[in-house]
C-alpha cells in the first residue's frame, strides 16, 4: 500500500508537467525539515526507520585508504529477522513486486536477512551547498529530456515530478574521478559463469570542483571501459561523453575492436540495446539501474513506500568472500546480504504510445537519502514483471557517498542473473583518489591506447 502523504498526491497530478525549481521558503526546508539531499530528517512513527543524524562522517579506525577495501562500520549488527517465503505474507506490503517475485521464483533458497535501519547516507558539505542552490535555480529542458542551471549537487532535491527525481538518480553524486578493476558475470541456470573483467574510469564532470554548468558544455560525464579478460574479449574498449541534454545532443559513444584495430563509433549504445557482456540480461539503460535519455516512457512520481532495500552491503563486497561462495544459482548467497527498512520515492515509467522498449513499463525505487535507485522493476510487452534490478548500497566514506557496490539484474522468466562490479578477488577495490584526467583523455583518438595496454 503506497504510504502517500497528502503533498505527495499533489505531485501526482504534477507528474507530467515541466515545473521550474521551488521557492526559496520552499528550498529553506533543506538541512532543516529536510536533510541537505531533500530526504525527511525525521524517522518514522513505529521508530523502524531513524531519524538522519549526518549519515558516516569519518572512515571507521583500521581504513587504510580509497582503492582498499571497505572495513564494515556495523559488523557487530546482528540480523533482527529473515524475510522467507513462509513468513513472506508478513511482510509484503514493505515489499516491491519484483521482490515479492524473488520469493515465489526461488522458494527454497532466496531469504532477504533484515538489519537494524543505519541512515548512513552523507556526501560532502560543498555538494550540500550546491544542492541547496539549484533547489531554486534548476529547470527542466524539451520537455524532461535534460535540464539546465544546476551543477555539483541533486539538481532537483524538492522534486515537483517523476522526470525530475529520475534525474536525481542520473546525476546524483559519485565523485569527480574513478578508477576499478572489476568483474561482471552472466550466472546460469545451473549456476555456472564465466568473470569478464575490465579496467573502468569516468569523469563526472557535473561534479568537477573546478567547473561550473556554464563550463559542462552539455557533458554530464565521460566513461572508459578497457575489457582485459577472457582472452578472445580482451583489449575491446568503449567510450562514452554522456550529455544533459540528449534530445539536443544524444549520448556519444565509440568501440574499439581489438581483432580488427578500428575504433568505430557505437550510435546504438543507448536505450534498449542488449550488452554482449550481460549475456542479454541488461539493456544498455539498464545500466546503473537507469541512465540515459527519458524520453521514450511518461514519468509519474507516485510518493513514498517504507520499503526492504539492500544497504549497507559491506559484507557482501568484502574481501574475504570468494565469488563461488557468493554467486549461487538463481540468486547472491543470502547470508553476506544486508536489508534495511528505507523510505524510497516511487517513480513510474510507462512507454509512451509509438516508442519502441522491451519495457513496456518500469517502476524505480529511489533511497530518499541518497537519490540512488535501490530496487527497479521492469515489466514485459505485455504487461508481466519480467525483470528486477537491485543495487546492494553502501557508503564510500573516502568521499563520503551512498553508491552502489553491486548491481544484480534478475531475469524471473529466464531464471539467470547478472551482477556488475563484483571486485572481491581483486587486489583493490573502487579508488577515487587518482590524479584527475582531462577531457582530451576521454577521446576516440585515446581509445584504442586504452584497449591495448
Amino acid at each position: 500500500m503506497l504510504n502517500i502523504k497528502g503533498v505527495a498526491v499533489a505531485l501526482v497530478l504534477l507528474a507530467g508537467n515541466s515545473m521550474a525549481a521551488v521557492s526559496p521558503q520552499e528550498a529553506a526546508k533543506l538541512g532543516s525539515s529536510l536533510t541537505p539531499l531533500g530526504a525527511e530528517k525525521a524517522g518514522n512513527a513505529a521508530g523502524s526507520i531513524p531519524p538522519w543524524s549526518g549519515g558516516i562522517t569519518q572512515a571507521p579506525a583500521g581504513y587504510k585508504g580509497s582503492g582498499t577495501h571497505h572495513i564494515d562500520p556495523f559488523a557487530a549488527d546482528k540480523p533482527l529477522f529473515t524475510i522467507t517465503r513462509a513468513n513472506l505474507a508478513q511482510y509484503r506490503d514493505q515489499l516491491t513486486p519484483g521482490q515479492v517475485a524473488l520469493f515465489e521464483t526461488y522458494p527454497d533458497s532466496f531469504q532477504m536477512p533484515v538489519y537494524p535501519s543505519r541512515r548512513s547516507g552523507s556526501a560532502p558539505q560543498w555538494v550540500y551547498d550546491n544542492t541547496a542552490k539549484n533547489a531554486v535555480s534548476a529547470k527542466l529542458l524539451d520537455g524532461g529530456n535534460g535540464f539546465a542551471d544546476a551543477f555539483g549537487g541533486i539538481p532537483f532535491p524538492i522534486p515537483q515530478n517523476g522526470v525530475e527525481a529520475l534525474w536525481n538518480h542520473i546525476a546524483r553524486y559519485r565523485g569527480t574521478y574513478v578508477v576499478r578493476r572489476a568483474s561482471e558475470v552472466a550466472v546460469q541456470r545451473n549456476g555456472s559463469y564465466s568473470l569478464v573483467t575490465s579496467q573502468q574510469e569516468a569523469l563526472f564532470k557535473f561534479y568537477d570542483p573546478k567547473g561550473s554548468y556554464a563550463s559542462l558544455n552539455n557533458i554530464l560525464f565521460y566513461y572508459l571501459s578497457a575489457t582485459r579478460s577472457p582472452a578472445r574479449l580482451a583489449g575491446g574498449a568503449v567510450l562514452v561523453h554522456e550529455t544533459l541534454d540528449q534530445v539536443k545532443q544524444p549520448r556519444q559513444a565509440w568501440g574499439y575492436n581489438a581483432g580488427q584495430r578500428r575504433v568505430r563509433r557505437a550510435p546504438n549504445l543507448a536505450y534498449d540495446t542488449p550488452i554482449s557482456a550481460a549475456d542479454g540480461l541488461r539493456t544498455a539503460d539498464d545500466t546503473d539501474m537507469f541512465n540515459g535519455a527519458p524520453d521514450r516512457y511518461d514519468w509519474k512520481l507516485l510518493g513514498k513506500r517504507e520499503i526492504y532495500i539492500p544497504y549497507n552491503s559491506y559484507k557482501l563486497t568484502s574481501a574475504q568472500v570468494k565469488y563461488k561462495d557468493l554467486l549461487q544459482v538463481g540468486h547472491l548467497n543470502p547470508a553476506y546480504t544486508r536489508y534495511e527498512l528505507h523510505r524510497v520515492w516511487v517513480v513510474e515509467g510507462t512507454l509512451k504510445s509509438g516508442a519502441r522498449h522491451i519495457y513496456s513499463k518500469r517502476t524505480l525505487y529511489l533511497d530518499e537519502d541518497s537519490w540512488q535507485a535501490a530496487v527497479v522493476d521492469q515489466y514485459d510487452g505485455r504487461g508481466e514483471l519480467w525483470r528486477v534490478s537491485m543495487a546492494y548500497l553502501k557508503n564510500y566514506y573516502e568521499l563520503p557517498t551512498t553508491w552502489s557496490a553491486l548491481d544484480v539484474f534478475h531475469d524471473l522468466q529466464a531464471r539467470r542473473y547478472h551482477v556488475q562490479n563484483l571486485d572481491n578477488e581483486e587486489a583493490n577495490t573502487i579508488d577515487f583518489s587518482q590524479p584527475t584526467a582531462d577531457d582530451g583523455y576521454f577521446t576516440p583518438a585515446q581509445l584504442r591506447r586504452r584497449g591495448t595496454r
